[in-house]
C-alpha cells in the first residue's frame, strides 16, 4: 500500500499546531498556578539547606510538614535550582518560622514545575504551627542552565540570590598566578556568564565573595586597569543587583538587590563591571608579606581544627586557660563556622557540621550555645555558654572550610589502582623544559608521605603505604624515578614539600615494581590513651626472676636482667593502659592473620609487634630505665552504651578496636610495666606512645603519647600531671619534651 507523499506544506503547518498546543497547554498551567518564590533560611548548617519559605502575595510564609515527603522536596530543590533533594525534616528543625502557613497538605508526585503545582489545602489554608514548618537538604550541584526568573514585580522582599555559578575572572596577565585572588566578578545565569555592575556593589558584598573562595578577607586594589579592560571588553550584565550584609557563608544566602535595566552595552553607564580583590590566609599565601597576619594568630592559636581529612576542615577546638577543650552542638551553624574558617585563614564555611561527624574530642567541653555575628575575629569573641552541663564528646562540633584553589591535585596522580582511591604515586615534574609523569621511590615510604599524597589529592587519609606496585598495571611511559629520598612530617600539603633528594635520584631498588603507592580513605581511626587510668593504677612490684621467665623471653625487662640470678628479684613500675578509639573507624592491624606472631607464654597471637612503646627518662628527656616496645593482642575490652563488641583475642579471633570501645590492659598482666630495678631515686617523666612507628594510619598523632611526672624515693612511687600529647598550651607543653608534637620514632 503506498503512502501519501508529505510535502513541506505539511510539516510546516504540524509544527505550528504543536508550537501553538504547546504555547496554550503552557498559558493553562501557568495561569492557573499561583506564582511563588522560595528560598530556604533559618538555622542552617549548609547552604543547600534550610526551612522552606514561600512568598506568595507579597508575604514570605512557611510550609507545614503534614503529607510533606520527599517528592515535595525534589519539587522545591528543582525550583530553587538544585538537582535533586538529599532529605526533608519536620517539626521546624531549622527554627520556627513567622507570619503565614501558607501551604498544608502539601501532597507532590516529584514532576511538578512549582510547589504552587503541587497538591494541598490551598494557599493559607492550615491548621497547623510553626513548630511543624518543613525543611529540606538540596544536593549541592546546580542545574546546568538554570536561570533565575522572578516571579513576583516587587524585589525587596527577600528574594536569595539564585545562580547557577559564581566565578572570579582574572585578566590575562594574573591568570597564571596561584591562587587567583582578583579579577572581574561573574555568574552563571542560564547557561551564560554575566557581570554584575559595581553601582549598588559594597565591600560587604566583596567579603561574602572572597569568603566562598576560600579567603578570609577583601582588600582595596587599582581600579584604573580594571576600567580600560572594561571599555574594551563586550559588556553582558546580569538583571539584578545584589545585597549582602557580610556574614553571609554563601552568595546565595544574600538578597536579591534592585533589577537592572538592561541595554546593552549602555547597561551601568554610571558604573562598570565589579571587581573583587581578595586576601588569601597565610598558608596559602605566596609570601608571608601578602598573607592575612591578622587571620591567622603566629604565637599561639586560640582555635584549631583537628581530625579532619581534608585541609580546612575538622574538629573545632578551642584553648581556655591553657586546655584545650571541645565546642558542643548546641545552636552551632554555619556562621559561627564561618567565624571559625576565617579565623584560621579560610574563606566562609562550607559546612558547619555536628554530632563529632569528625571524631571525638578529649579534655572539657569549652563552649556551648555559642552565638556569632559573624564579624567576630576568633570565635572566642563570640557569646557563649561556658557551663556545659548535658554535653558530651558525642556533640563535638566540626566545620569544613572553602579553601583557594590551588591546584594541587593537578601535580600527582594514583595509577592502575582498582579504584580511584588507590594506585601506584605518579608526579609530575619538569624534565628538560618539558612536563612529565614519573613515579616515587619506594625506600623509606610510609603511611606520613601516603597521608600527604591523600590529602593532595583530596582523598581523605592514607590507609596503606605501598613499597611495592609491580600488581597494579600502570602507564608504561611514567615508570622512570623522579622523585626519591622523600620524608614527611604529615602536614605538608603537597608531596614536594617534603624533604627529598632533589635533582640527584638515589633509589637502589630502583623504580618498576618497587615504585611508591597508596591507598586513601575518607575515615580514620584515633587511639587515645587514658591519662588519668595511667595515673590511678602506677605501683611498684618486687617480683623474683623466676616467675618472670616469659616476659624475659619477650624481652620485657632491663639487659641487666640477663645476667641476674634466678632468686633475685626484678623492681617493676606497674600500670594499666586503657586505649579508646575517638575516630570514624575501627583500628585494625595492618598485618592479616597469616602474619600473625603466636606467644607460647601468653597463649594468644600479637597482630602488632610494635603497638606501644614503654620509657622513663629524667627530666631532661634522656632515657633512664630501658623500655620496651609492647606487642599487643588487640580487643575491645569495653564499650559505650549501644554499641557491641567486634573483636576478641580468643580463639585466633579477628582483632582490632572498635569506634566507641577501648582496649585495655591491665597492671597485673605481664609486661604491662617498666624495669626501675638499675633506676636510682629521683624525679622522672613516664612516657607512653601508642602507634609510635605509625604503622596504622589515623586521623591524629600528636594525641599518640602520654607523659606524666614520677617521683621516686626508693621505696615508692608516685605519677602526677599526666597529660596527652597536645591537649595543653605550648606554654605549658614545653615542660614535656616532645609533647608537642609524636615526633618519637625514627623510620
Amino acid at each position: 500500500m503506498l503512502r501519501p507523499a508529505i510535502t513541506s506544506s505539511d510539516l510546516w503547518l504540524s509544527c505550528i499546531m504543536l508550537v501553538c498546543t504547546w504555547l496554550l497547554c503552557n498559558a493553562q498551567r501557568e495561569s492557573g498556578t499561583p506564582a511563588i518564590q522560595l528560598r530556604l533560611v533559618g538555622e542552617k548548617l549548609k547552604k543547600h539547606e534550610g526551612r522552606v519559605e514561600v512568598l506568595y502575595n507579597g508575604e514570605w510564609g512557611t510550609v507545614c510538614d503534614d503529607d510533606f515527603s520527599i517528592y515535595a522536596a525534589q519539587v522545591v530543590c528543582r525550583e530553587l535550582g538544585f538537582v535533586d533533594a538529599e532529605s526533608w525534616s519536620p517539626s521546624a528543625k531549622y527554627g520556627r518560622g513567622q507570619g503565614r502557613i501558607w501551604l498544608d497538605n502539601v501532597d507532590c508526585n516529584g514532576r511538578e514545575n512549582s510547589l504552587a503545582a503541587c497538591r494541598s489545602n490551598g494557599f493559607g489554608v492550615s491548621d497547623c504551627k510553626h513548630s511543624e514548618d518543613v525543611g529540606v537538604v538540596c544536593s549541592p550541584q546546580r542545574i546546568p542552565g538554570f536561570k533565575f526568573i522572578r516571579t513576583q514585580g516587587n524585589s525587596d522582599k527577600g528574594l536569595p540570590v539564585s545562580v547557577e555559578d559564581v566565578r572570579i575572572r582574572a585578566t590575562y596577565s594574573h591568570r597564571k598566578r596561584v591562587p587567583i585572588t582578583e579579577g572581574f566578578l561573574e555568574v552563571k545565569d542560564g547557561g551564560k556568564w554575566k557581570q554584575i555592575c559595581n553601582v549598588d556593589w559594597t565591600e560587604m558584598n566583596s567579603r561574602v565573595i572572597c569568603g566562598m573562595y576560600g579567603f578570609p578577607a577583601d582588600k582595596r586594589f587599582n581600579n584604573k586597569p580594571y576600567k580600560l579592560l572594561a571599555k574594551k571588553r563586550k559588556k553582558n550584565f546580569w538583571g539584578f543587583s545584589v545585597n549582602c550584609t557580610g556574614n553571609e557563608a554563601d552568595l546565595s544566602d544574600c538578597k536579591l538587590g534592585r533589577e537592572i535595566q538592561l541595554k546593552g552595552n549602555s547597561t551601568c553607564e554610571r558604573g562598570m563591571p565589579v571587581v573583587v580583590s581578595c586576601v588569601p590566609g597565610r598558608t596559602f599565601a605566596p609570601s608571608l608579606s601578602t598573607g592575612y597576619r591578622k587571620a591567622y594568630r603566629v604565637e599561639q592559636p586560640l582555635v584549631r581544627l583537628k581530625g579532619g581529612a581534608m585541609i580546612g576542615e575538622g574538629r573545632v577546638e578551642v584553648l581556655r586557660n591553657g586546655e584545650w577543650g571541645t565546642v558542643c552542638e548546641d545552636n552551632w551553624n554555619i556562621r559561627a563556622a564561618t567565624v571559625v574558617c576565617r579565623e584560621l585563614g579560610f574563606g566562609s564555611a562550607k559546612e558547619a557540621l555536628t554530632g563529632a561527624s569528625m571524631g571525638q574530642g578529649i579534655g572539657p567541653v569549652h563552649m556551648n550555645e555559642v552565638e556569632c555575628s559573624g564579624f567576630e575575629k576568633s570565635l572566642t569573641e563570640c557569646h557563649f555558654n561556658g557551663d556545659s552541663v548535658g554535653c558530651s564528646h558525642e556533640e563535638d562540633v566540626a566545620v569544613k572550610c572553602n579553601v583557594p584553589a590551588m591546584g594541587f591535585q593537578n601535580r600527582v596522580r594514583l595509577s592502575g589502582g582498582r579504584n580511584p582511591y588507590e594506585g601506584r604515586v605518579e608526579v609530575l615534574t619538569d624534565r628538560n623544559g618539558s612536563l612529565v609523569w614519573g613515579t616515587v621511590c619506594s625506600e623509606s615510604w610510609g603511611t606520613m608521605e601516603a597521608m600527604v599524597v591523600c590529602r593532595q589529592l583530596g582523598l581523605g587519609f592514607a590507609s596503606h603505604a605501598f613499597q611495592e606496585t609491580w600488581y597494579w598495571q600502570s602507564d608504561s611511559s611514567a615508570d622512570h624515578i623522579v622523585m626519591s629520598g622523600v620524608r614527611c612530617s604529615g602536614t605538608e600539603l603537597t608531596l614536594d614539600q617534603c624533604l627529598h633528594h632533589g635533582k640527584h635520584i638515589q633509589c637502589p631498588k630502583g623504580g618498576g615494581r618497587f615504585a611508591a603507592g597508596v591507598a586513601c580513605t575518607l575515615t580514620a581511626p584515633d587511639l587515645v590513651l587514658n591519662a588519668q587510668e595511667v595515673e590511678h593504677t602506677a605501683y611498684l612490684e618486687d617480683r623474683p626472676m623466676y616467675a618472670l621467665q616469659c616476659a624475659q623471653e619477650e624481652k620485657c625487662l632491663s639487659s641487666s636482667a640477663d645476667k641476674a640470678d634466678q632468686n633475685s628479684y626484678r623492681r617493676l613500675l606497674r600500670f594499666s593502659s586503657q586505649i579508646h578509639n575517638n575516630g570514624q573507624t575501627d583500628f585494625r592491624p595492618r598485618a592479616g592473620h597469616q602474619s600473625w606472631t603466636w606467644h607460647e607464654c601468653h597463649r594468644h597471637f600479637h597482630s602488632m609487634e610494635v603497638f606501644t612503646h614503654y620509657d622513663l627518662m629524667n627530666v631532661n628527656g634522656t632515657k633512664v630505665a630501658e623500655g620496651h616496645k609492647a606487642s599487643f593482642c588487640l580487643e575491645d575490652t569495653r564499650c559505650k552504651e549501644g554499641i557491641e563488641k567486634k573483636y576478641e583475642c580468643a580463639n585466633f579471633g579477628a582483632q582490632g578496636i572498635t569506634v566507641g570501645c577501648s582496649d585495655t590492659y591491665r597492671h597485673d598482666i605481664d609486661c604491662q610495666w617498666i624495669d626501675i630495678t638499675d633506676v636510682p631515686p629521683g624525679d622522672y617523666i613516664l612516657q607512653v606512645v601508642i602507634n609510635p612507628n605509625y604503622e596504622v594510619a589515623e586521623s591524629d598523632y600528636t594525641n599518640n603519647i602520654m607523659k606524666c611526672r614520677s617521683r621516686y624515693d626508693g621505696n615508692r612511687v608516685w605519677m602526677y600531671n599526666c597529660q596527652i600529647g597536645g591537649s595543653r598550651s605550648s606554654e605549658t607543653e614545653e615542660t614535656y619534651p616532645g609533647l608537642l608534637t609524636n615526633q618519637l620514632s625514627h623510620r
